[in-house]
């Protein structure tokens, strides 16, 4: 559930961003709405879906997406604006379009930024996946539920521990790949 919403707010977030780097006006719109939509508590946020989607998974990938929103379009956008200017100039010179500036001098300059969203969009929709048990979606925040209303210790810490582990080894991996791809961008920049 947590990689679909992930996957899916990389693809509506990532093109966000660079629209929003070519329309400066409506960037600031773009970033105000997200900005509140973060501000929701997640249970009000999962009723709110609710009562258009009502119970299940759907509503819970929705959330999950909206949720994630907010630091890959912000992480997207800071990483597209602060691309080395000279290395744009250097693109343009050689009759790039604006296309292909984005293709092959943006996104992999701004990759490790964009990666680091990412990264902390995964962990947020990770550990916020356990209560997409309220709205009938399952997963792990169902054994912390059942946990929580027979008062039994031994259920809560056996859906909350997994989740906390899940939580870290995706940090770690999206971690490693975020490393790598600065590794390769310091690489270029010095082989320029």
């Amino acid at each position: 559930m947590s990689a679909i919403a992930i996957l899916l707010a990389i693809v509506i977030g990532v093109p966000l961003a660079v629209f929003m780097t070519r329309n400066p006006k409506i960037a600031v719109t773009i970033q105000t709405i997200i900005n509140t939509v973060q501000t929701i508590p997640t249970i009000s946020l999962l009723l709110i879906i609710m009562i258009f989607l009502g119970l299940g998974y759907s509503t819970a990938i929705v959330a999950l997406v909206l949720y994630s929103l907010l630091p890959i379009v912000q992480n997207t956008y800071a990483g597209l604006e602060n691309v080395d200017k000279s290395m744009i100039e250097a693109g343009t010179g050689m009759g790039m379009t604006r296309l292909q500036l984005l293709t092959y001098v943006k996104l992999p300059l701004a990759l490790p930024i964009i990666l680091a969203g990412v990264r902390i969009a995964a962990v947020v929709a990770v550990g916020s996946a356990t209560i997409a048990t309220f709205v009938g979606a399952g997963g792990l925040g169902e054994m912390i539920m059942r946990g929580i209303s027979t008062t039994d210790d031994q259920k809560i810490l056996a859906g909350a521990i997994p989740a906390a582990v899940l939580v870290v080894l995706v940090d770690m991996l999206i971690g490693k790949i975020e490393k790598r791809a600065s590794y390769r961008v310091n690489t270029a920049r010095t082989n320029k």
